[in-house]
């Protein structure tokens, strides 16, 4: 797996590639990818969940890492074969048997490819439940023959593009079991000699920047729910790259999180192939509980 991306280390470059085209990289980023903590066999593992939508429909990709980073096994659900909506897949790993659950067919989607409701999504270890997701939590446990209770995993991390010309959206929960915060990103970059970003949560202003041409780059800390979280932002591209460039946002719960990520680089490649990768320190302090990362590309319509 290739390192995971970030645009705030000293020698940062853009993430979109310059040779894409515009309709390429719009239909290529349209994912979300969430991670998780969980513990097999005693140790810390990581499951991410990508969710994908493009021409050629939904799709779905269930991966399980263990604390090194390798890859213990990988189920994808491709766009064209999404039609199948429900299913399970079986897998032996090491001994260990791993099963996977899913039932998408009465789900409802919004303009992204996450589920808002509908459908259930399980991971299943040596018939222990890991992973839980979706409301039809009833149905699933009839499925797997697993009493009704909350999962093991934690969800750490979210990586998401969004799409807008000057407004842009997205949820987060910045603690485990938290709140459901509302995001709104704002920043008119067209016409306007001296742009300005604005970071609203739940309608509320909670971050100015100003002389944005100078300050392009940065990270300022504000309060969500009492808890300090780290902002990141790189909006050089909107500002100075091609028409189809993206600004790069981040909130971390970790008060760290600068000195956590200023080791991470940018990949020059399609940010869509990109896969959940960290580094050791990362990784390692992540899986020990202290935050969670939202991780928010932002594309400009046309």
């Amino acid at each position: 797996m290739r390192d995971f991306p970030s645009c705030f280390g000293e020698n940062g470059v853009q993430v979109a590639d310059s040779s894409s085209s515009s309709s390429t990289a719009r239909t290529a980023q349209n994912l979300v990818t969430c991670l998780y903590q969980c513990r097999l066999r005693g140790k810390w593992c990581l499951i991410t969940i990508t969710w994908t939508k493009n021409l050629m429909g939904q799709g779905l990709s269930v991966g399980i890492d263990d604390s090194s980073n390798q890859c213990l096994c990988k189920v994808d659900i491709k766009p064209w074969l999404f039609s199948k909506r429900k299913g399970c897949k079986n897998l032996e790993v090491d001994s260990s048997k791993i099963d996977m659950y899913w039932d998408l067919s009465s789900a409802k989607f919004g303009s992204g490819p996450e589920p808002l409701e509908g459908f259930y999504l399980a991971v299943v270890f040596n018939q222990e439940l890991v992973l839980l997701l979706g409301d039809l939590k009833k149905e699933a446990c009839k499925k797997i023959n697993s009493p009704l209770g909350p999962s093991s995993a934690i969800f750490i991390a979210k990586r998401e593009h969004l799409f807008g010309k000057k407004h842009y959206y997205a949820k987060a929960q910045f603690c485990d079991k938290g709140q459901i915060h509302n995001i709104m990103i704002e920043c008119d970059t067209v016409g306007v000699s001296d742009p300005c970003l604005l970071i609203r949560i739940d309608s509320k202003m909670v971050m100015q920047v100003k002389r944005l041409q100078w300050k392009f780059r940065g990270n300022n800390t504000i309060l969500v729910d009492g808890l300090p979280v780290e902002v990141f932002w790189d909006v050089h591209n909107w500002l100075f790259g091609n028409a189809i460039g993206n600004a790069v946002f981040m909130f971390q719960s970790c008060l760290s999180a600068e000195k956590l990520w200023a080791c991470q680089s940018i990949s020059s490649s399609d940010p869509s192939s990109l896969n959940w990768s960290c580094s050791e320190k990362f990784r390692d302090t992540q899986l020990q509980g202290l935050g969670f990362s939202l991780i928010l590309y932002a594309w400009k319509n046309e």
